[in-house]
């Protein structure tokens, strides 16, 4: 777990979410007392995600259901309305 300092953090956040994306805790201190801590998000990861979906897919088309990408895209949609 790496230590920064508040100045510094908001001089390279890009940089720390970076980390936090690849798993790595980062503590954020103002005058040496650790105030906050980054930390990876719990939950799948994009590959995950993915490969979640692809067998979702392969599941369906065994099944007989045969989806295109405009009838996702659209069930998608209809779900924001």
């Amino acid at each position: 777990m790496r230590e920064i300092g508040a100045f510094e953090a908001k001089t390279h956040l890009s940089e720390l979410l970076a980390a936090a994306e690849q798993g790595e805790t980062v503590t954020i201190t103002r005058r040496g007392t650790p105030v906050a801590r980054l930390v990876p998000v719990a939950g799948p990861t994009r590959p995950e995600a993915l490969r979640r979906l692809t067998a979702l897919r392969c599941r369906l088309i065994r099944q007989g259901v045969s989806l295109s990408s405009e009838d996702i895209l659209s069930a998608r949609d209809e779900g924001r309305r």
